[in-house]
């Protein structure tokens, strides 16, 4: 995986959960499966925090939880400004080849307000719709070489055509406010087992332990 991907995802994360742990952050990446779609190595998280946080990225601070020291992480205003231009650029741009940078985007669409979502998703729906078209033109040219090969081509344009449609729903969906992407909007919440809770309370323990 691109390493301005890895970043994205760590720096979405602890957007969404700080004051949070390594570990949590690992493990919360690893509940979204990035192991396998996002071929994101679990021992590199540790390292990419670390990298995150010399470039002033992200703070750490280290407290004194009962008996044991933790380290906890917060993003910075740069690295909120930075994690924005990631998520845009990846919902933006167009790679019918490669979706890892934006399915990592999309699955953070709560960092950005509906307005930024919005204007994104309409960029990317200029660029498939003219995909869509210069692929009709490819299959049908001479130089798209033996049969099988423009049935390939066929396919790439059926997929962009699915994704297309898919993605004009969600744009009809966020301008009519039927899909909120803000968390106190939702009318969804993680089961009662879900560790997500047990975050939730460290979190604001953590909070307290620093004064906020």
């Amino acid at each position: 995986m691109a390493g301005h991907e890895t970043r994205m995802l760590l720096l979405g994360a602890v957007s969404m959960f700080a004051p949070v742990n390594g570990y949590q952050i690992r493990r919360e990446l690893l509940s979204w499966h990035v192991d396998e779609w996002a071929h994101v190595n679990p021992g590199s998280i540790y390292h990419g925090l670390a990298t995150l946080t010399r470039q002033e990225l992200l703070v750490r601070t280290d407290l004194l939880d009962g008996a044991r020291e933790v380290a906890v992480y917060e993003i910075t205003d740069a690295g909120r400004a930075e994690l924005q231009r990631l998520q845009v650029e990846a919902l933006e741009r167009v790679d019918l080849h490669d979706r890892v940078a934006f399915q990592a985007a999309f699955g953070m669409l709560s960092n950005l307000g509906t307005a930024t979502a919005v204007g994104a998703l309409r960029t990317r729906a200029a660029g498939l719709e003219g995909q869509v078209e210069a692929l009709a033109g490819d299959q049908h040219s001479p130089y798209a070489g033996p049969p099988h090969a423009r049935r390939g081509l066929v396919l790439w344009r059926e997929l962009a055509i699915a994704e297309l449609l898919w993605l004009r729903g969600v744009l009809a969906d966020l301008e009519s406010g039927a899909l909120r992407i803000a968390p106190d909007q939702w009318d969804w919440a993680p089961p009662a087992d879900d560790e997500g809770w047990q975050m939730q309370a460290d979190r604001e323990k953590y909070r307290a332990l620093l004064g906020r």
